[in-house]
């Protein structure tokens, strides 16, 4: 009992410390929007907070659908995990439809409502972990027609997001699926042998198209071509040279002012460096990581199997996001369309992390009380072990 309650404390306080680190990461996040995006927005917008107050909209949004998430049972959305996915699906397709899909930058990757933008492949990327890590888990009881079936419901979001074209939500979904298939008890042999064939077709996606290619090679030496492909890294590093040790300080960026493109999106970590030099850098960096130690020490920490696995891929898919973001904004990876989470500028985004989040905490929330309900009733059947109940139990002599 005594390694139980242990556990239990423990889980509780790294769950309390997971959301103080959310709530920090979650607050920068607003600053460098509004930072980032004000004068951008008072040009194009005539309003300095355009970008800011959708973000704050988006938020409460998120933070609703995360509230709500919580309050239900976690395996309700691993029991219903490949009929969400299909309807997220659905709504993907609708992406590559004309008059309902919006083209920006030559990429199929939005669609309009109530004057809204929605990325669908935000939250596919979540959808498609959950389905895949049920497919994979369930893989040996399935019969060959199911097998099939099912694997085309993962395999049809791919195709969507190769002809938007996404390649990073793409790259970040294959990821997540590959981690699902690895803590799921899909058979080691399968999953080893398959992975050179899918290394093998990711490189050959990669370089099937020629703007593929030329931003691997952009990566490679962005200096070769410094008011083409290589612009927009050349200003990043430009924004994290110019921040120093201790930054220009909050709002005094000058990549913002129109030189750095997707300052308060994509390469909004770039402006975070400029401003708030690397200690800042240091600080966001050093937050993602805590947030990804407390969600793996509170997969480490639950009783349920499915409640530990769900808890470790949702963390493991935030941390990846937040890390390959910071790697391509400070060109250690080909640029691609890749935001950061919680901090990066974009609704649809938000919501879709903040619905992982809630989730991790419904899991939380029901290892808890189950845990609590187990010490309650081994208390109790201590009690009545050691109790004079006994003594009542036994005939008493006259």
């Amino acid at each position: 009992m005594d390694d139980s309650l242990n556990s239990l404390d423990i889980l509780e306080s790294s769950a309390k410390k997971f959301f103080l680190v959310l709530i920090a990461i979650i607050a920068i996040g607003m600053i460098m929007v509004l930072s980032s995006s004000y004068i951008y927005a008072g040009e194009y917008y005539n309003d300095s907070f355009h970008f800011f107050v959708r973000q704050l909209l988006f938020l409460g949004m998120g933070s609703s659908l995360a509230y709500f998430v919580f309050r239900t049972k976690y395996s309700f959305w691993l029991k219903f995990s490949f009929v969400i996915h299909i309807l997220a699906c659905l709504v993907l397709a609708l992406t590559l439809i004309p008059e309902i899909g919006v083209e920006v930058k030559g990429a199929k990757r939005w669609i309009h409502f109530m004057g809204f933008g929605i990325q669908p492949s935000e939250i596919v990327k979540y959808t498609i972990l959950l389905a895949s890590f049920m497919y994979f888990d369930e893989f040996q009881n399935m019969l060959p027609k199911e097998r099939i079936k099912k694997a085309l419901y993962l395999v049809f979001p791919l195709i969507v997001l190769i002809l938007q074209p996404d390649f990073g939500t793409f790259s970040i979904c294959l990821i997540g699926m590959a981690f699902a298939c690895f803590v799921s008890r899909f058979p080691r042999k399968i999953f080893y042998l398959s992975l050179p064939v899918i290394t093998v077709i990711g490189l050959t996606l990669l370089i099937s198209q020629p703007y593929r290619v030329k931003r691997l090679l952009t990566f490679l030496d962005p200096w070769e071509n410094p008011l083409g492909s290589g612009f927009q890294i050349i200003q990043s590093l430009y924004g994290f040279a110019n921040g120093g040790l201790f930054g220009q300080g909050l709002g005094n960026s000058n990549e913002k002012l129109f030189y750095l493109p997707e300052a308060h999106n994509d390469f909004i970590f770039s402006v975070l460096g400029e401003e708030l030099g690397f200690l800042g850098v240091a600080i966001v960096a050093t937050l993602f990581l805590a947030l990804v130690y407390f969600g793996l020490n509170m997969a480490m920490h639950m009783r349920s199997r499915k409640a530990t696995y769900i808890t470790l891929m949702l963390t493991f898919l935030l941390g990846s996001q937040a890390y390959l973001n910071m790697a391509v904004v400070l060109g250690l990876l080909p640029t691609k369309g890749m935001n950061l989470p919680f901090i990066s500028y974009g609704g649809s985004s938000l919501v879709a992390n903040l619905f992982a989040v809630g989730l991790i905490f419904s899991a939380v929330r029901h290892e808890l009380a189950n845990e609590n309900q187990e010490s309650e009733s081994m208390q109790t059947n201590e009690y009545f072990r050691h109790s004079s109940f006994q003594d009542y139990s036994r005939p008493h002599r006259a």
